[in-house]
């Protein structure tokens, strides 16, 4: 061990005192002089001493301060070379200039000098780090081992040359993530299911064979979620399920895309109805409370697009799976007898009322808007609908309604109706159930009584709070549903012709004149409507159009390709009024091509693109829509695109469909 310099406290008033003594030894002279001459030999030896001791004390301290780095030098060293993590130090072109015996011990390689780093470390991007000027950090996976790997660039001053280093120092975090992991795994999931249309399926099936229906569902999910999953499930009605697992075990379930859903879908006791599932999945909840809402809220929208399918639910998204199957029409009226006395008694304690469809609307909408008024006219109240602008796919009949009396006042635009509305307003939605998609969205804000009248499959987006909900999705139309909520109150309501026809409008057009969804409600729907004065000619003559929509029409089915010979896709270049319904009808036409499945038609308008979907039920277009936003039905949807061109919303299109056949092969 070195001794240490004894070193004083050099003060600033030692100097002055050996001037003091200069200046005495001067003034003795001029006295005595053998006297002043003794202390002036004396101070100069004084200032003599004063100097050497000075020189010899800075010479003590420069040599222990040469001692003290080589001490530190060798001190870090040491240090650095057992630092407990790995270290390595590169030159800028990932070359290794020096490393440690932890980043030896973790390469393994006998010599590391020279060689650069990409050749030792295959995934470790240098020049992606230093170009983001973010944090000086990446992940890394290296010998089946997780690291963090920190930069730090370091100066290195060599006389007037610089040079810059990198040192990169390597945080082990293999037992932090999986253990990570492992607590993720073990997260609790709830999943509720509940058989789609219980009783109508049993009763499709010969009645000894019913049984059967429930051991094999039974034994199916006792397979998937007790033996494969190791979870736990509960019968909770004949209809329904609770199952408790883990998140390890539903990842299984969607690596698989909930493949259950095929295997009870193939059950076959002699039923004529296919046994379908819906499936709520709650994940990811701070509690089991938060985890069972979240499976609630899942399952409901899992059965309001329709059934069959899988819905997963975490706090801020979805996912959905399945959802092949169409809805199975509801033989029973009873829901619709008692949404029928339940509007009339909210309508009867109401004094301001707005009815509104979709944007952009259509026959189904304002023919379901009109058939609300009709209703609130005979419940002696006044209501108005809520219509900012008239497309060519409405024209005729909002100019028929217009002429005649007895709609006098009937339309009202946005800014009107959110000047007029209070909380106490009563709002009626029909034919959309998104709040986005209205007609007027502000007044959903405003007003504290909703009623939304809707036959769309479910999405994401809805409607909350309504005072009353008829949503039905293997429903033809919103003008069906409005259709029998009127005779159900036909001893009360009164409906004049024209709106009878606007009804029937709507049932067509959604039908496509009774091809598509149409079932034994939807005929006796329409033959109300003919029983009370609906003539069909006039009903017609409201989908005619102009000859530039048929030489459009024309234009867009040139313009079709034809992918996987099953799927067309095809766009129109003209911006007209009224594309959204040319596009609908070329989307229809396309269907009678030879070995088509579906068919997507683009137009633009403004800076809005609009995408109409169809299909002959094998493709379910909802759910394609769906990815761009919009929505629909299995066979029936569309999307609307804002801000983007026509070539842009053509190339998404494109690369959804090919998307969906790459998950069919698979």
């Amino acid at each position: 061990m070195r001794n240490k310099p004894n070193f004083k406290i050099n003060m600033p008033e030692i100097n002055a005192y050996i001037l003091i003594i200069g200046i005495m030894s001067i003034f003795l002279l001029t006295y005595n002089l053998y006297l002043g001459g003794l202390f002036f030999f004396g101070f100069i030896y004084i200032v003599f001493h004063n100097w050497r001791i000075a020189n010899l004390r800075k010479k003590e301290w420069n040599k222990y301060i040469q001692n003290l780095s080589l001490d530190m030098d060798e001190t870090t060293k040491k240090a650095v070379m057992n630092l407990p993590i790995p270290l390595c130090i590169l030159e800028f072109d990932g070359n290794i200039n020096w490393y440690n015996n932890k980043f030896y011990d973790m390469t393994g390689s006998p010599d590391l000098l020279g060689e650069n780093i990409d050749n030792v470390i295959q995934n470790l991007d240098l020049r992606k780090v230093l170009n983001e000027n973010k944090e000086m950090y990446t992940d890394v996976e290296y010998k089946d081992r997780q690291y963090t790997v920190i930069y730090n660039v370091i100066k290195n001053e060599q006389g007037n040359n610089a040079k810059y280093l990198m040192m990169l120092y390597w945080i082990d975090n293999t037992e932090y993530l999986e253990l990570k992991q492992k607590y993720e795994d073990d997260k609790n999931v709830i999943i509720l299911i509940q058989v789609d249309e219980y009783d109508e399926v049993l009763k499709s099936a010969p009645e000894e064979n019913r049984s059967l229906i429930t051991v094999e569902l039974e034994r199916i999910l006792t397979a998937v979620f007790e033996n494969n999953l190791k979870g736990a499930i509960k019968k909770t009605s004949n209809d329904k399920y609770v199952v408790f697992t883990r998140e390890k075990e539903l990842k299984k379930l969607q690596e698989n895309k909930f493949t259950i859903l095929d295997t009870i879908r193939n059950i076959n006791c002699g039923n004529s109805l296919p046994v379908t599932v819906s499936i709520g999945v709650g994940r990811e909840g701070e509690s089991l409370y938060d985890d069972l809402q979240r499976a609630n809220g899942a399952l409901d929208l899992a059965l309001g697009r329709g059934g069959d399918q899988a819905v997963v639910k975490t706090q801020d998204k979805f996912e959905f799976y399945g959802g092949k199957s169409k809805a199975v029409e509801k033989t029973t009226k009873v829901k619709s007898r008692l949404i029928g006395y339940a509007l009339k008694e909210v309508i009867s304690q109401s004094d301001n009322i707005y009815i509104m469809g979709h944007k952009y609307p259509d026959l189904d909408a304002i023919g379901a808007a009109v058939g609300i008024f009709d209703i609130c006219k005979s419940c002696g109240k006044s209501a108005n609908i809520v219509l900012d602008e008239v497309n060519d796919s409405i024209e005729e009949f909002v100019k028929k309604v217009k002429k005649q009396e007895y709609y006098k006042g009937l339309f009202v635009t946005c800014e009107e109706a959110i000047k007029n509305c209070n909380k106490d307003t009563l709002v009626i939605v029909v034919d959309t159930h998104r709040p986005s998609y209205t007609e007027c969205k502000d007044l959903l804000g405003i007003a504290k009584k909703v009623i939304v009248i809707d036959h769309h499959r479910r999405g994401v987006e809805f409607i909350k709070d309504t005072v009353l909900l008829f949503h039905e999705i293997y429903v033809s139309s919103t003008c069906e549903m409005v259709t029998e909520l009127i005779q159900y109150l036909e001893d009360d309501v009164k409906i004049n012709k024209l709106t009878a026809e606007g009804l029937l409008a709507g049932i067509n057009l959604d039908t496509k004149f009774f091809a598509f969804k149409t079932g034994v409600r939807t005929f006796e729907a329409a033959s109300y409507l003919k029983k009370i004065g609906a003539d069909t000619v006039e009903t017609k003559m409201l989908f005619k159009s102009n000859v530039e929509d048929f030489i459009a029409r024309a234009d867009i089915i040139k313009n079709t390709k034809i992918i996987n010979k099953r799927i067309c896709i095809a766009y129109s270049e003209s911006e007209i009024s009224n594309i959204n319904v040319v596009i609908a009808k070329a989307a229809d036409e396309l269907l009678n091509v030879k070995n088509v499945e579906a068919s997507f038609v683009l137009g633009h308008k403004n800076d809005t693109v609009f995408v109409s979907a169809r299909s002959l039920g094998q493709i379910n277009v909802h759910v394609l829509m769906e990815k761009l936003g919009g929505g629909g039905h299995i066979d029936i949807a569309g999307a609307q695109l804002k801000n983007v061109t026509l070539n842009q919303a053509y190339k998404m299109v494109h690369q959804i469909i090919e998307e969906y056949l790459e998950e069919e092969e698979q």
